[in-house]
């Protein structure tokens, strides 16, 4: 799978509006889509920043919509958006959850890497880190997404609910230390954040 993934920041007053629209007439309008394979919103609502991902069936599908995409997205966000980042990625990894209940948080981790190390990287989450997260209480799910040609790549987890978010932070950052030595890549930023929407389509059968 594809993922497009957009960060923006703002006046935190009128964040609300933006995640009111998003996930609305925002979510029918990505249900309409080909290829939609689910969605996620995640805000800070203190410092006025969210984050969606959009999750796509192939690079076909991601691409097919994007026109129409970033039109919604610019109308949407304009109340409070002053800047706006959209990034394209391969869903290296993905353990998706069916739900998550309201109280549910995120966090979100990027790094960059040599392009060559790609599959270093892709082998430590998926064999190393993943199972290890998996063991947590309070884990719902995790993602590894990367930009091959680019050498970046960015982790999400999801949480049941702060408390168990703020468990993990301890033994997370040794596991993030500990993969990112193997896979011999740098770590750019950390960042947690409420779950404001999740969806996830499953494939028909």
């Amino acid at each position: 799978m594809f993922v497009r993934t957009t960060y923006a920041t703002g006046d935190p007053a009128t964040l609300d509006q933006a995640v009111q629209a998003l996930t609305t007439e925002g979510r029918e309008r990505l249900e309409e889509e080909a290829g939609f394979r689910g969605a996620g919103l995640f805000v800070d609502r203190e410092l006025g920043k969210l984050m969606t991902g959009t999750w796509w069936a192939d690079e076909e599908a991601l691409r097919a919509g994007a026109e129409r995409m970033a039109e919604l997205r610019s109308r949407m966000l304009a109340p409070f958006a002053t800047t706006v980042t959209v990034d394209n990625w391969e869903a290296a990894v993905a353990s998706r959850p069916e739900s998550a209940g309201e109280g549910a948080c995120f966090r979100l981790v990027r790094m960059e890497f040599a392009p060559s190390d790609a599959d270093l990287l892709v082998d430590a989450f998926r064999n190393g880190a993943l199972p290890r997260l998996q063991a947590m209480q309070g884990f719902l799910g995790g993602s590894l997404l990367i930009d091959r040609a680019g050498g970046r790549g960015a982790v999400g987890a999801l949480y049941a609910d702060r408390d168990s978010l703020a468990a993990s932070r301890a033994p997370v950052a040794a596991l993030r230390g500990d993969a990112t030595s193997k896979a011999r890549a740098t770590v750019r930023s950390l960042e947690e954040f409420e779950v404001a929407m999740l969806v996830v389509r499953r494939p028909s059968s």
